[in-house]
């Protein structure tokens, strides 16, 4: 089953809403100094630019996103003239060696085919000194939206573990994130982990998204028969915990990590 990214609207509702609370706080984390220039990997719907825009004071921000829709979502919610939305894909960044200051990527690297590749041309075209740096869902555990949604999928469909996001994605856990970006040759690596309440106002918003066909848990669903698909609904509605008022609230937590382009002359950011 391919994985769908074809409506912005759709992945908000899903994902992006809370995917912009992370990156706040992952911004937060890196601190970076004013006027540095900014590159996106697999800028989606813009979340993480518009970030950047708000928190980090860049001189420019260049996103680079494979779906047209996505990058046409981004171009239409964010605006500001410091900012540059591309087509390409991680492997292939259309940016010169050394133009930015930072190259960050939002929930992007676990869909990348090459991570290793991706890396490498992220270290290329950082300058010596600049920031290598990401998060990903920690789909295995503490992305709970997304784990108990599998866990139900899984209890009434044993073959669907091989679509499970916490199996297909082994580097979304904090090891092989770290190992990754040691591998690539950055130094000075960090990894935290970022936590933030997901909260709906009943099962029904919850729900919703997941038969949107946006992302693979959704993707699994709406592909479903509609008996089955109700089945999987209802188990996953005794998976998760509603308060009096029928109120649900989830952790989501995400694996951040950054390194240092260490080639070169350094830079202090």
């Amino acid at each position: 089953m391919a994985d769908r990214w074809a409506d912005g609207e759709a992945y908000e509702r899903y994902i992006g809403r809370w995917s912009r609370i992370v990156a706040r706080r992952f911004i937060e984390w890196l601190a970076p100094q004013p006027g540095l220039s900014w590159h996106d990997v697999g800028s989606g719907t813009g979340a993480l630019t518009a970030t950047i825009l708000e928190l980090a004071a860049p001189a420019s921000v260049v996103g680079v996103e494979p779906s047209e829709a996505f990058a046409d979502a981004a171009r239409a919610s964010v605006t500001d003239s410091r900012v540059l939305f591309l087509n390409g894909t991680a492997e292939q960044l259309p940016m010169e060696r050394s133009s930015v200051d930072a190259a960050v990527s939002g929930l992007v690297m676990n869909f990348v085919p090459d991570i290793n590749a991706a890396l490498a041309e992220q270290i290329r075209v950082v300058r010596p000194g600049g920031w290598v740096a990401g998060y990903v869902w920690d789909y295995a555990d503490g992305m709970q939206l997304i784990r108990r949604f599998w866990d139900a999928a899984v209890a009434l469909d044993p073959d669907a573990r091989r679509l499970d996001e916490g199996v297909r994605f082994p580097i979304t856990q904090s090891g092989p994130l770290e190992a990754a970006w040691q591998a690539a040759g950055l130094s000075d690596v960090m990894l935290i982990a970022i936590d933030v309440p997901t909260r709906f106002t009943d099962f029904d918003e919850l729900w919703a998204p997941f038969e949107s066909g946006v992302g693979p848990a959704p993707a699994y669903a709406a592909a479903l028969p509609p008996d089955h698909r109700t089945r999987l609904r209802d188990h996953l509605s005794r998976l998760v915990p509603a308060g009096p008022d029928g109120s649900i609230t989830l952790n989501a937590r995400a694996w951040a990590v950054r390194g240092v382009v260490t080639s070169g002359r350094n830079r202090s950011l």
